[in-house]
């Protein structure tokens, strides 16, 4: 069955080539059979990792965010690199980031953070039994790891010390589990 919402691409074109992001200004139809300009960002999609230590405490980062200007709380993510799974991807970036690997991954579902201008998609990960093994930051990359228990990453939410969307979509996964476990 054909979605009534869709938009069919008519044209497409790239505007902008960057390391990172790729955007497009596309022609497209529209339901009511108008034409119409979308223009987005195409992303290769990230994850984010739920890593969950042996006290119940979650690993998250404080790293500043140049876009926005200023330093966030968040659990550790990554960009999923070109023929990398998104699951191979998140073993890498738990270890490189946090210095950390796990003994058992759970894949929790998948999110959209910018749908209105981005296709961008960011996977979630459960990560548990946890050993340090020694970080391995990226080139250029700077951050401080800390611990929070559920309760004060929901208390860091509700204060509006914590704002970054991928973490608190993921913080809805992390309650799931510490209630129902998973």
């Amino acid at each position: 069955m054909t979605d009534p919402l869709a938009e069919t691409t008519l044209d497409s074109r790239q505007v902008y080539d960057g390391v990172l992001l790729k955007v497009y200004q596309d022609q497209v139809r529209l339901p009511d059979g108008k034409s119409g300009v979308r223009e987005y960002v195409r992303h290769p999609g990230a994850v984010v990792i739920i890593a969950i230590q042996a006290d119940g405490q979650m690993l998250f980062e404080r790293q500043y965010r140049y876009g926005p200007g200023r330093t966030f709380i968040e659990f550790p993510a990554g960009k999923i690199d070109a023929g990398e799974s998104p699951a191979e991807t998140a073993v890498r970036e738990l270890r490189e980031e946090t210095g950390h690997e796990a003994d058992e991954w759970t894949h929790l579902g998948t999110m959209h953070p910018c749908i209105g201008y981005s296709d961008e998609h960011i996977e979630i990960f459960l990560a548990r039994g946890l050993r340090q093994v020694g970080a391995h930051l990226d080139e250029g990359e700077f951050l401080e790891l800390t611990t929070l228990s559920l309760e004060a990453a929901m208390s860091a939410v509700w204060s509006g010390e914590l704002t970054d969307a991928k973490t608190l979509s993921a913080l809805i996964w992390a309650q799931r589990v510490f209630r129902q476990g998973f």
